[in-house]
């Protein structure tokens, strides 16, 4: 025979303290079911572009059956000290870098030190640089990058002292850069003050505890 069961169930501001904790536990552990990083893609995506990046895609299969080019960007974290992004590009000297990058990003300091040191040493080489950055390993991080740099001089040049090592660690940075707009973000989207604004907006319920209920 069917039984009926009552439960009473509360929203997230009626929860004691302690239900209130599992109750953004719970959250934390399945609210990112969704590429909330995909803002950060794009803004990076914009950025490459204008230092002279071009980022290499890949090919993802949807489960409708079709597929669409991702960016090669990838990051891991945030709780381990390994975690980091890195990426894979090709790379030339970009226009006006220095004063397209601070019209985009005015107040981002490492942005423009990035650009800057870039700049400098393409000028040194005669803005004939080229890199190539490929991810190697099961890793991700600045150091999986493996990264070719050479001049394409007509007249067979040599790079200028230390102008290879620059450039590594250039892109190196910008991994780094990149990991930290990710890291900032996500700390936030896991704030108390998010997850509470993000459980009250979509009008979940929990039981006393603080178990999801539903």
């Amino acid at each position: 025979m069917a039984e009926i069961i009552e439960t009473v169930v509360y929203r997230l501001h009626e929860l004691s303290d302690a239900a209130k904790d599992s109750a953004r536990a719970w959250y934390r552990e399945g609210g990112f079911d969704y590429d909330w990083f995909d803002f950060f893609y794009e803004d990076f995506e914009r950025i490459c572009e204008i230092l002279g990046l071009r980022l290499k895609t890949r090919t993802v299969r949807l489960r409708g059956g079709g597929s669409r080019k991702d960016p090669c960007i990838w990051f891991s974290g945030f709780w381990s000290q390994g975690d980091d992004a890195c990426f894979e590009a090709l790379y030339s000297h970009g226009k006006q870098a220095p004063r397209r990058i601070r019209e985009y990003a005015p107040q981002d300091a490492e942005l423009h030190r990035i650009a800057d040191m870039l700049q400098a040493i393409q000028r040194r080489n005669f803005y004939q640089l080229r890199a190539d950055a490929t991810h190697r390993g099961h890793y991700y991080h600045a150091y999986c990058m493996a990264i070719s740099v050479e001049r394409d001089s007509p007249s067979y040049q040599a790079m200028t002292v230390n102008a290879e090592e620059a450039v590594i660690e250039s892109l190196r940075d910008l991994a780094r850069w990149l990991y930290r707009q990710l890291e900032r973000e996500y700390q936030y989207l896991t704030s108390d003050q998010a997850v509470d604004e993000a459980i009250s907006a979509n009008g979940y319920t929990f039981t006393a505890s603080g178990q999801r209920f539903g």
